[in-house]
């Protein structure tokens, strides 16, 4: 009882904290610096709806080059200007400038920013029941350290010296020596300037999540009773604030190297046979600091993913999630393990042989708590009532995605098998599928699927089904020949093949115009979803309240959500997230905030013994309420 009236009065206080009126933000306050969650959720989603169409447009230029090499590209001069050379093709130090820009943009600017940024923002407090942010401050600055790092990263574009060509992962020595090459010069300084802000962004973003997770959730929101939503967000953000660091000083290292004359990834190095003073440096240092990120990136991107997929997925399928517990196990494990496999990255850097094969067991450990998610989704649709929404067909083809490209990961985990493949095209179609393909599938699903909420109008169905089979079968015809050509030892990051002799690029040249015909058609096929997201914004039909019947917090908020999410009391939890299909109840569905003494006919036994429970708080908060009105 002690522990009830505790946790009551923690609720009363919190509750009572919110009482205040809000005062009428005008237009800069509502829409441009906004403390609302719910704004700052748009603002990233938007921003990452734009980079995903500059990062999108990058890599049709490079695969123009790659599929149709000895095409004219003097009709895109107006655009790139000098960057198309005199024989009117795409300049040689240009195409690893949009590798290295096209890297960067997917990775960090849309799956990280755009995704995580986006629904962590927006249903954290709606879905654990809290008014906002724990600090809506900080959480408005996050923003603009990412409008900040997008908009330096944007401007190194139009560089005469062009962007950043060191590759999206940035390996000295071409990243730490400005005269190297022209991207390594002040495209380089600007990526860096940028990432550096990116991270401040990540850092503040991520801090605010898991204080508001731990601290905010509303009265009976006990861990257990967490969509695996916010789950995932946590882990994600967990990740993200021990990792995010050691990316941070990589690049302060790089940056000192640059321009102070340190020697800490360099070592004996020779320009134009001029030999460079510096000493005692090693490049495989930037190497372990970088992946020691890299590596939990590839989950700081999949984490919300996943989490979104398992509560569209239950949704559509009228089922309670498979395993919940399992699922959180599985989140938790890969959360672990994401930290201590980072260096199959470099098994061909020469690293110790049994080095390398610890290395290799915790790469295919990792695989056990993916599988665990995998056959639990598998087992949720299993005889489900499924129901086809965009966002669940997106889901599933996440699903799809994540398996297929899953397997190709326990391939590349094994070191003898990846110092083969390794830089070839096999690992690109491996982490484009489980890694980049999976997680916009995530992040589309969750468009879909919590548009209503966001904007209180319904997304075109028909167009939404056109968009998914086009994307699907896209990625499909874009990425899974890579595989062929990566094993017949293609490199990646080539400007041209028509050099590797023997004939073996005249074998694949149909195949790799196949995958560039088939980048630009689904590229193109995103217009469909760019016009219904934004006409669906002003046109579309109103949304209802609940429109797909689902059982988490978000729901019972009113169609238009203001500022404090719920206008009156926020309601309470009294049950898990995925009470869908119960034997016994009037509806498939019984909401979170439903109390089981309200539902007697679908109670199991032990859930009859919470309503004593539930009326001892109930009286207490009654009690206090009664004390503090006199």
């Amino acid at each position: 009882m002690s522990t009830a009236t505790t946790h009551a009065e923690e609720v009363h206080a919190h509750a009572h904290d919110h009482e205040h009126e809000h005062h009428e933000p005008n237009f800069i306050q509502k829409y441009i610096f906004s403390e609302d969650h719910k704004t700052i959720a748009k603002q990233y989603l938007i921003m990452g709806i734009l980079w995903a169409f500059v990062g999108g447009s990058l890599s049709i230029l490079f695969r123009l080059q790659l599929g149709f090499p000895e095409m004219q590209l003097e009709w895109l001069r107006p655009l790139l200007g000098e960057w198309i050379d005199e024989s009117g093709k795409l300049d040689k130090e240009f195409y690893l400038a949009l590798v290295t820009m096209h890297g960067t943009i997917m990775v960090f600017f849309v799956l990280t920013a755009g995704l995580s940024g986006t629904f962590s923002n927006f249903l954290i407090p709606l879905q654990i029941g809290a008014r906002d942010m724990a600090s809506g401050f900080i959480n408005m600055l996050s923003f603009w350290f990412f409008f900040l790092s997008s908009a330096v990263m944007f401007s190194s574009l139009f560089l005469e010296t062009g962007p950043a060509s060191g590759g999206w992962v940035i390996y000295p020595p071409l990243s730490a020596l400005p005269q190297a090459m022209p991207g390594s010069g002040l495209g380089m300084t600007l990526w860096l300037t940028s990432m550096a802000l990116f991270i401040v962004s990540s850092l503040m973003g991520g801090i605010n999540y898991i204080c508001t997770i731990i601290n905010l959730r509303t009265r009976g929101m006990t861990f257990t009773k967490m969509p695996l939503t916010i789950w995932s967000f946590f882990f994600t953000a967990v990740l993200g604030l021990l990792s995010f660091p050691v990316l941070l000083s990589a690049a302060l290292l790089l940056i000192f190297d640059r321009s102070f004359g340190t020697s800490f990834y360099l070592s004996e190095i020779y320009i134009q046979g001029q030999a460079l003073p510096n000493m005692g440096g090693s490049p495989i240092l930037y190497q372990h600091l970088f992946w020691f990120l890299g590596h939990p990136e590839v989950y700081i991107v999949l984490l919300p993913a996943l989490g979104m997929t398992s509560e569209i997925i239950a949704t559509n399928s009228r089922k309670p999630i498979f395993g919940y517990r399992a699922m959180i196990g599985s989140m938790m494990g890969i959360t672990v393990l994401a930290f201590i496999v980072w260096a199959h990255h470099m098994f061909v850097t020469g690293m110790n042989p049994f080095l390398g094969s610890v290395f290799m067991f915790l790469t295919l450990i990792i695989a056990v708590p993916s599988a665990v998610k995998a056959f639990n989704y598998i087992t949720t649709l299993w005889k489900g009532n499924l129901i086809f929404t965009p966002a669940m067909l997106f889901s599933i083809g996440l699903v799809s995605l994540f398996i297929s490209g899953g397997v190709t990961g326990i391939i590349l985990g094994n070191s003898a098998l990846d110092i083969n493949l390794h830089d070839t095209y096999f690992v690109v179609a491996h982490f484009h599928l489980v890694m980049g393909s999976a997680s916009f599938f995530g992040l589309m699903a969750g468009v879909y699927h919590w548009y209503p909420k966001m904007f209180g109008r319904m997304m075109n169905k028909t167009l939404g089904y056109i968009h998914f089979w086009a994307t699907f079968v896209g990625v499909y015809c874009v990425f899974f020949p890579m595989h062929y050509t990566g094993i017949a030892g293609f490199p990646r990051r080539y400007y041209s093949f028509t050099a590797l002799g023997n004939g073996r690029e005249e074998a694949f040249t149909d195949l790799n115009m196949f995958i560039s015909i088939a980048a630009i058609l689904t590229f193109s096929a995103q217009a469909i979803f760019f016009w219904n997201f934004f006409y669906s914004m002003f046109k579309g039909k109103k949304a209802t309240q609940n429109p797909w019947n689902s059982t988490t917090l978000e729901w019972t908020t009113p169609v238009e959500v203001g500022h404090g999410n719920w206008p009156g009391e926020i309601p309470a939890v009294y049950r898990w997230p995925y009470d869908y299909s119960k034997p016994g109840a009037e509806s498939d569905f019984i909401p979170q905030n439903v109390p089981y003494s309200a539902t007697p006919e679908s109670n199991l036994p032990e859930e009859n013994e919470e309503i004593a429970n539930e009326k001892a708080i109930e009286s207490l908060l009654a009690a206090q309420n009664e004390s503090y009105n006199r």
